[in-house]
């Protein structure tokens, strides 16, 4: 999936054979030292612990002791730990609303740009809506994007509600047959009642205004900030219904283990992955791919 072994995958690859040479016998000093690998690769104690577990039982069960078998297993185990099935892809219905929610700096404009591209690329009608009236210049950055794809962007002026921001776009993207309206939204977590209040005020007003299409809330999270990513969908989850994860930054990244970690204990497909700073550098995240890019 990263192309060059670098970041997460290439420290964590270098790691897991370093521990599987320097123990001959798959015994409790390998599965500690795994242990230690997971947690300090960002992927937290809960997770690990089963991982580590269904890979003990695996090796005893079956007798297991050549090192790439154990790595092919090992993968495996990752790879249905983060694979949510269906729920892994973006809805392919239409009309189809997508709020984009996250904290400001988190790469949340520069995927709402990627991700209209990609989905215009794929023959959808895509508009966009600019409800991030909170911060300076949200909009004009949204705007520059919309003109580089070529989409319309529905803007008010800084400062304005946010939910009508949300009608408008709804009304001009009913009016021109639009197959998806992505909304932009406030990164403040400062005050999460008027967070949680605005998300819900928005919410209404696409329930009331467009009832018949599906839905999508995205919450986009920087892989360079870890375990804080944690306290990032535990946040925002309680404002919105999360349905999945778009993860930037994980090109080169040593914290690319808080995708098992979410997907684990919080039951959360991560549908995209940023690896760049290209238009097309929004990727559906695969995770057999992403669980052999480990070991590859």
């Amino acid at each position: 999936m990263l192309g060059e072994k670098k970041g997460f995958f290439g420290r964590m690859s270098e790691r897991i054979n370093d521990a599987l040479m320097m123990n001959p016998t798959i015994d409790e000093d390998f599965f500690d030292e795994l242990e230690e690998i997971l947690i300090t690769s960002d992927i937290g104690m809960e997770t690990t612990m089963k991982v580590v577990e269904t890979l003990r039982k695996e090796v005893k069960a079956n007798n297991m002791t050549k090192p790439g078998v154990i790595k092919i297993r090992l993968g495996k185990i990752i790879a249905d730990t983060i694979n949510k099935g269906e729920a892994q892809r973006l809805s392919t219905e239409s009309p189809l609303v997508i709020l984009m929610i996250g904290i400001n700096g988190g790469g949340k404009t520069t995927s709402i740009g990627k991700l209209a591209y990609k989905l215009k690329k794929e023959g959808r009608t895509v508009m966009l809506a600019a409800a991030d009236t909170f911060r300076a210049a949200a909009s004009e950055q949204l705007e520059i994007w919309g003109e580089r794809v070529g989409v319309n962007v529905v803007r008010h002026a800084e400062g304005a509600d946010p939910s009508a921001v949300i009608y408008d776009a709804i009304q001009s993207a009913k009016a021109k047959n639009m197959d998806v309206l992505i909304c932009d939204t406030a990164g403040r977590l400062q005050n999460k009642k008027n967070l949680m209040d605005e998300l819900a005020k928005m919410n209404k007003v696409i329930g009331r205004e467009w009832p018949e299409a599906a839905r999508e809330n995205l919450l986009v999270l920087d892989a360079t900030t870890g375990k804080n990513a944690v306290s990032q969908v535990e946040e925002f989850g309680e404002a919105a219904e999360i349905t999945g994860i778009i993860l930037t930054k994980l090109d080169g990244t040593a914290k690319g283990g808080i995708v098992l970690t979410i997907a684990d204990e919080f039951d959360m497909p991560v549908k995209y992955v940023g690896l760049g700073e290209g238009i097309e550098d929004l990727k559906e995240f695969d995770p057999e791919d992403f669980a052999k890019g480990i070991f590859e």
